[in-house]
């Protein structure tokens, strides 16, 4: 089972095959009235946490992409293609908004020029000429 990533940490989906609403949806019980008040939860926690935070969470996971499709696992040869495509991600966000995202810039600019020279690397293996994200600068 699969765990969604909120500001409050890791949420564990209850019932991911179950029904999404009660059988008599016109009829409020403690059910909805409980869920109505964790997502007023959940949303008061998104709300409190810093935009810079949530966008630098999102590249990290762009990130990660990026390294799932250079170093696959079983023998299978890396999709640059695909991995390009989330460097290219990682490079918007994080060259686009720059200083805007606060103290996680920098760190985030590291992880990008690592990403980059790894995609390289594994290109030059692969016999592939060109780089991730040379046209965002």
């Amino acid at each position: 089972m699969s765990t969604l990533w909120t500001p409050g940490g890791e949420h564990r989906p209850e019932d991911e095959d179950g029904p999404t609403a009660p059988a008599d949806a016109g009829v409020a019980g403690p059910d909805d009235e409980a869920a109505r008040e964790q997502l007023r939860q959940l949303r008061e926690q998104l709300a409190a946490t810093p935009v810079a935070d949530i966008i630098a969470n999102h590249a990290i996971g762009l990130w990660e992409l990026a390294l799932l499709h250079l170093s696959p696992d079983e023998g299978m040869p890396p999709d640059l293609d695909e991995a390009r495509l989330a460097i290219d991600g990682v490079a918007v966000l994080v060259e686009g908004l720059g200083e805007r995202l606060d103290r996680h810039h920098e760190p985030l600019l590291e992880a990008l020029a690592q990403l980059r020279l790894a995609f390289v690397e594994i290109s030059r293996r692969a016999g592939v000429g060109d780089e991730a994200g040379d046209d965002s600068g």
